[in-house]
């Protein structure tokens, strides 16, 4: 019997504790950094400096220095950094950027906002990452970048994805929202391509208590363009250059980032450890579940531990039963959304894509799991599938 875990509720006489465990606890951890936390909170009060100042400036060195990079500019959220980076690049209306229909929707909006068209790839069915054979059908004369994701924090295939940049001449846009601290090949994921870009969204795996975001890169062009846009396109005082936005990282999440980043290497290891423990029971079940893929090279931070299987409902079912949270990412992909009906694509187009939304489905995940509570839940999604 599972025994720690959050209860529901309370036991009656002579009954079994019900428990419940959440997709994430971010109580666990807040309780656990809570004086580090408020005493940094108070001195921010006292000294009425919200935004722009040194948080800020630390947290942009501190992450810059983090992925070997020259730069990083501090952003409102993980969207406004793809958006702002493309506009970097000046990507406009009329130019095409690859990237996959399966994640979440934010890649494909921020190359809306700047008027060029979303062309999607479809994803390797191992990695559920977009697959650079495919990247290679869609380049046209209008192609101008790839934006590829590093889905539930495993790196996609950033040499192939490199080469065929590199050949064509197109610029390459991280999408590192869930996958912080990941390594591909001893480098770390949004050092690789022309530019990487974070999201700090509290659940991530350095995660703010509300919105935030991250652009990093070499180049000082890029460096530059971002700095002035996430601020009006301000040169000094009252001054403006050009048109921006306001997405500026406040001083409050940028203290707490700057807390949180003295453990995410932990954190990190920790989510390894448990994906592992998932893995060894759930290889159990066979062929009828396929777990997360582990590369040489490759050191995923498992934003997400997603598992695939024609038996999903019966999973999910047991789960539910035995109140464990599950979360289906993502059970329609971008091409199919009405959003994006007026680009033209229809069911059967990334068939890889449309059989993943239909499989996956991802189980608890966060750094203060107990091991015996893995357990228990890939014991549970075993005998579901049997």
């Amino acid at each position: 019997m599972l025994i720690k875990q959050k209860k529901d509720r309370t036991a009656l006489p002579g009954e079994e504790e019900k428990v419940s465990v959440p997709m994430i606890d971010l109580k666990i951890q807040y309780n656990s950094l809570r004086k580090e936390i408020e005493n940094t909170l108070r001195d921010i009060m006292e000294s009425g400096h919200f935004v722009l100042g040194a948080h800020v400036k630390e947290l942009e060195k501190k992450v810059a220095e983090y992925h070997g990079v020259k730069y990083a500019v501090s952003l409102a959220s993980g969207t406004d950094a793809l958006h702002l980076c493309l506009r970097a690049l000046d990507i406009k209306k009329g130019d095409e950027v690859i990237t996959t229909p399966f994640t979440f929707i934010a890649a494909a909006e921020a190359i809306v906002y700047v008027g060029a068209t979303p062309v999607f790839a479809d994803i390797d069915e191992h990695t559920l990452n977009i697959d650079p054979s495919k990247i290679k059908e869609k380049i046209t004369s209008k192609t101008r970048a790839i934006i590829p994701v590093h889905l539930f924090g495993y790196p996609a295939d950033m040499e192939a994805i490199m080469d065929i940049a590199g050949e064509n001449n197109l610029k390459v846009i991280e999408d590192c929202a869930q996958s912080f601290g990941a390594i591909y090949q001893d480098n770390a994921v949004g050092s690789i391509g022309d530019a990487g870009c974070f999201s700090f969204y509290p659940s991530k795996n350095l995660g703010a208590y509300g919105d935030g975001g991250m652009m990093i890169t070499d180049n000082p062009e890029i460096y530059e363009r971002v700095s002035l846009l996430r601020n009006h396109g301000s040169t000094e005082s009252y001054r403006h250059g050009f048109i921006g936005y306001n997405s500026r990282l406040d001083e409050i999440q940028a203290a707490i980032l700057n807390i949180k980043l003295k453990y995410i290497d932990t954190y990190n290891r920790k989510r390894r450890e448990l994906a592992q423990q998932y893995s060894a029971v759930i290889k159990n079940a066979g062929g009828s579940i396929h777990c997360p893929l582990e590369k040489p090279g490759i050191v995923p931070v498992y934003h997400q531990y997603t598992i695939r299987s024609p038996g999903r409902a019966a999973i999910q079912k047991a789960l539910k039963d035995n109140s464990i949270s599950s979360v289906i990412y993502y059970p329609l992909p971008l091409h199919l959304q009405e959003a994006f009906k007026y680009l033209g694509y229809g069911e059967n187009d990334f068939p890889a894509s449309e059989t993943a939304s239909k499989e996956v489905v991802s189980l608890p995940m966060y750094p203060e799991l107990e091991p015996e509570t893995v357990r228990f839940i890939a014991e549970i999604v075993v005998k579901a599938v049997r």
